[in-house]
């Protein structure tokens, strides 16, 4: 009797288990299903220009060397600031980075003899750019400057500074708005739900 009771607590641990591992086993199935669809989205490049897929392809192939790939490919970001960043960047998401100028000269040629489209080249040896000059630190909503928020490798500092370091990124468009008046409308600001607070005092907004 009190083997049978052990047993009767077994099978049921067991069945529960069991349940759990189906479960699990599901979730996983979907989640790499979820993985292999982003993969291919990614190697397709899904969403880019015609003339940026064009340039890294060409890269890829061996046909055009110093590219490094979009600004897109190069930077990282955490999820909470993704929203922010992607307002920030903007149209330069797709901007390609390159190692210097006469790769930057080659590339334009050959979207033209290709009849490709245009892009934006971003030579490393060309674009320095500047971080903002006035420490924010201490005011209420300042979350960074966005170039701050980038993970990226250390050689495109240059260009992560030149398209984000004159960027602030803040908690709310109020809040935002309290630092741009101080600061006379001097600087960007972005907030993390991707509202715009130009330089010179337009706003910029709506649903993202």
């Amino acid at each position: 009797a009190g083997f049978e009771k052990l047993l009767e607590g077994k099978n049921a641990k067991l069945k529960n288990v069991s349940e759990r591992f189906f479960q699990n086993d599901v979730s996983l199935r979907e989640a790499v299903q979820k993985l292999n669809l982003l993969n291919d989205l990614e190697n397709n490049m899904e969403g880019f220009a015609y003339s940026v897929k064009h340039i890294v392809k060409a890269s890829k192939q061996g046909r055009i060397s110093g590219v490094f790939g979009s600004v897109a490919q190069i930077i990282s970001v955490e999820q909470k600031y993704s929203v922010a960043i992607e307002t920030a960047l903007g149209g330069a998401l797709q901007n390609i980075v390159v190692a210097n100028e006469d790769t930057a000269k080659r590339g334009i040629r050959l979207l033209k003899e290709s009849k490709a489209g245009r892009a934006t080249f971003l030579p490393l040896t060309s674009v320095k750019g500047y971080k903002l000059d006035k420490n924010l630190n201490g005011e209420e909503g300042f979350v960074a400057l966005a170039c701050d928020l980038v993970k990226a490798d250390e050689k495109y500092n240059g260009v992560i500074n030149s398209l984000l370091g004159r960027i602030c990124v803040c908690e709310d468009i109020d809040l935002a708005t309290v630092i741009a008046k101080k600061y006379g409308y001097k600087f960007r600001i972005v907030t993390l739900d991707g509202q715009i607070i130009n330089a010179g005092g337009s706003f910029t907004g709506g649903s993202v």
